[in-house]
């Protein structure tokens, strides 16, 4: 458990706790109404992300000089993720296909892998629940596959939007929750 000043620093922080969370609701909903944007939006942030990787990676493999094969395989991680990012820059329409469909695969794969958990949980209360979540997950990727490229330009503003509103709504919570308890322990406070 956290100190005492530590939690007394975390009550105190509900102001900015909520207020994160409403620019990111705030953004959900801009995303929701308009999810072509929103996946331009996510495919240039996996691009900058891929850049900096490989950018990062590559300085790395020198440090790594020493050990020649170790180096070689660093520089290449490195030089694939500059190479991925700088094709998402470049052409970031023919990217957005490419994350949906690596987006529908983590689906299809995901929904795979809880199918079967579910199934070795069987005897167990609750194993219904893992082989639906299983059974979502391999219908939304084979929705997803079924209709590529059309649902390239929205499936990622979607999925940016739900991440958005699901983050929003935890921070406004813990910040609601963190000024409740702001409030039980300085009774002063109370108007």
């Amino acid at each position: 458990m956290a100190d005492p000043a530590a939690r007394g620093s975390l009550k105190a922080s509900w102001k900015w706790l909520a207020f994160i969370g409403a620019i990111s609701l705030i953004g959900g909903i801009i995303a929701l109404a308009n999810p072509f944007t929103a996946t331009i939006t996510a495919a240039l942030l996996a691009a900058w992300t891929f850049t900096l990787f490989g950018v990062l990676q590559i300085f790395h493999a020198f440090r790594l000089r020493a050990s020649l094969p170790l180096f070689l395989w660093t520089l290449l991680l490195g030089a694939l993720a500059l190479a991925i990012g700088i094709s998402l820059l470049v052409r970031p329409l023919e990217g957005i296909i490419s994350l949906t469909v690596l987006v529908a695969i983590v689906f299809l794969v995901s929904g795979l892998v809880k199918v079967m958990y579910a199934f070795s949980l069987r005897p167990l209360s609750g194993w219904g629940w893992v082989l639906a979540s299983g059974l979502l997950s391999l219908v939304l990727g084979i929705m997803i596959l079924a209709d590529i490229p059309w649902t390239a330009s929205a499936v990622l503003g979607i999925l940016l939007a739900i991440e958005l509103l699901s983050n929003g709504t935890f921070m406004l919570l813990v910040a609601f929750g963190l000024r409740a308890a702001n409030h039980r322990t300085r009774p002063e406070l109370r108007a």
